[in-house]
């Protein structure tokens, strides 16, 4: 091949990679978001905590989740500690636990856009109200690198740890988009 026709040919390739518009966006399938790295962490954290708690959880009692909290700010959370408990929420109702919907309760403090938050005075309420045999509750604790979360399941009488899973996600951009919260000045 001709040094000019191969210059040529890698000119035209690099021109019709760049004509593409400024950034190429890369689509990520169905598939590939549902097997993320934090769904499969948080899934992970919420089989641990069944199996700890299973001897003391019926299926026929309900489960209570409060929005996993920011440790730094107890009344705060974000769309990352939402999406937490979302996630854990399902894996527990996947095994066969009811879990109460809170967002869909309207006596249930409710910070906007920041999720269900239960605080320990309010728990053995809420969970005597619902008929709640165990409330999940988490934090998480952001550091450059890591976000660390640590969830917990709590007999509403008396808080007792039923169960406890430490787990922690790497603070990428997709992680960083999460924690900023919805509505924040």
């Amino acid at each position: 091949m001709k040094p000019s026709l191969f210059l040529g040919i890698v000119l035209a390739a690099f021109l019709a990679a760049c004509s593409g518009g400024d950034r190429q966006v890369r689509q990520i399938s169905y598939e590939e978001a549902a097997n993320s790295e934090l769904i499969a962490a948080n899934y992970k954290a919420a089989n641990a905590l069944i199996a700890q708690a299973r001897l003391s959880l019926a299926a026929e009692q309900p489960v209570i989740i409060a929005t996993v909290v920011n440790i730094n700010q107890l009344e705060s959370s974000s769309a990352f500690g939402r999406l937490v408990s979302e996630h854990i929420s399902a894996r527990f109702s996947q095994s066969g636990l009811k879990m109460v919907e809170m967002k869909a309760r309207k006596n249930v403090y409710m910070k906007r856009n920041e999720g269900e938050l239960l605080l320990t005075r309010e728990i053995k309420d809420i969970a005597a109200e619902h008929n709640a045999q165990a409330v999940v509750v988490g934090l998480y604790a952001v550091s450059t690198e890591m976000v660390f979360v640590n969830v917990k399941v709590l007999h509403p009488n008396g808080n007792q740890v039923l169960a406890a899973y430490d787990y922690a996600v790497p603070h990428d951009s997709n992680i960083r988009a999460l924690l900023q919260t919805v509505g924040k000045r």
